[in-house]
Order: structure tokens, then sequence, then C-alpha cells
């Protein structure tokens, strides 16, 4: 026998990983092993009624959702096992992204399991008849159980998606994250608080401060231009 199906690894590996599950996990855990546990429940009851020489003849069954299988209960079946497996992979630390978190999805698996069980109880899944028997379909206790469960399975999603924390946001691309230089030399205009922003005035070029030079502007006195009339210089 390999280690993997050892029967000692096995158990290890399931307690393990109930100890990694969260509270709100172990919630979600429980509902979904109950609600495959109810389907062994007495879902249904058939009442049939067999007619032997003229008498007629009643006899009363009843039937778990494996004896009454159809559609809805391989539905119910693989909501409980589905979670089940989620909320495994997630205690053993493997990584996967569903669509809206964890919580999200064990909610709608909830919503959609309770959805599937108050169909039964409209509708009770046909059962073989003759013309010599006639079955009617009722609801049992256990039927019950498993709306209740299905509900709880909802709960827990609710709950886990309320303990969820958002995923990071992506990361940017390194060109992205480039922004232009700055000029050391160019102020920013200071406010303070309570008061008017005050522009503070501009310095000199470093380049022409070093050289002594003047700035560019305003220009120097002789160079201003003037608008005024020179006299006319005789010959």
């Amino acid at each position: 026998m390999t280690p993997a199906r050892d029967p000692a690894t096995q158990i290890k590996r399931l307690s393990d990983a109930w100890r990694t599950l969260a509270p709100e996990q172990r919630l979600a855990a429980i509902a979904s092993l109950g609600l495959f546990a109810s389907m062994f429940l007495h879902w249904y009851s058939k009442t049939a009624t067999v007619v032997v020489h003229g008498a007629a003849k009643v006899t009363e069954t009843s039937l778990s959702a494996f004896q009454a299988f159809s559609f809805v209960e391989a539905a119910v079946l693989l909501v409980s096992t589905g979670v089940l497996a989620m909320l495994f992979a997630r205690a053993e630390g493997r990584a996967f992204h569903l669509p809206g978190g964890d919580g999200l999805i064990v909610m709608i698996a909830g919503a959609w399991a309770s959805l599937l069980v108050f169909y039964r109880l409209l509708d009770k899944p046909g059962l073989q008849a003759s013309e010599r028997v006639t079955a009617t379909v009722g609801v049992e206790w256990g039927i019950f159980i498993a709306l209740l469960l299905a509900l709880s399975l909802l709960y827990a999603g609710g709950r886990m998606r309320a303990r969820e924390r958002p995923e990071p946001p992506l990361r940017r691309s390194r060109g992205a994250d480039r922004r232009p230089p700055v000029d050391p030399d160019l102020e920013a205009t200071v406010i303070e608080p309570n008061a008017r922003p005050r522009p503070v005035p501009a310095r000199a070029p470093v380049a022409a401060r070093e050289r002594g030079d003047r700035p560019p502007y305003p220009p120097a006195p002789h160079e201003q231009l003037s608008f005024e009339d020179h006299p006319a210089r005789s010959e």
C-alpha cells in the first residue's frame, strides 16, 4: 500500500485541513457534508395501491433521494461535493482563482441547492406505475432537513464573503511608473493652512547665476526700447 493511499495518511490530511480552515469555511464544510448526508434520509413517501382479485391493497414506502434519483437530486449532490472539494483544496494551500471569490461561489451553490430542494417540495418526482398499481408520492421530514442545510450553506457563503479581503491590484508596467523629471529650479506654490496660496518667485537659472550673467528677462536698461524721438543731427 502506497503512503498516499494509507488510511492513516488520509485521516491526517483531513484533520490538518480541518484545522487550517477558518470558522466560516468550517461552517460551509459542515453544511455541505450535512447536505450530502441528508440525501440518505427519507425525502419521499410512496403510497402504492395494488388491485388483487378485485381487492385494493395499499402499501406505503419511504424513499431517500438516491432511491428517487433525478436531475434535481444529482444537482444537489454535485453542489455538496463541489463545495467540499473546493474547501479541501483551499485548506491544502492550492492556489486558484474563482470569479467573485470563494464566498460568492458558496453563496450561489447554497442558493441553487435551496431552490432545487424547494422545487421538489412543490413538484414530486414521478415514479413508475401500471394499470394495476396506482402510486402517489409525498414528502417526508428528510427533505426539510436538506432545505435547512442548503440555507445554512447560503449563510456560510455570506459570512465567507464578508470576511474575504480584496485581491491586490495588478502591478503597473515599468513604463507606467515612470514620471517626467522635475526641474529642481522650478518653485511650487506654497500653501499655508487657512491662508491664500502665495506664489514664490522663480529663481534665475543655475548656470546664469554661477556665471554672474544677467538673466535674459527683463532686459538691461540700455537694451530697453524707447519711443522718444531723438533729435536730428545737424550736417
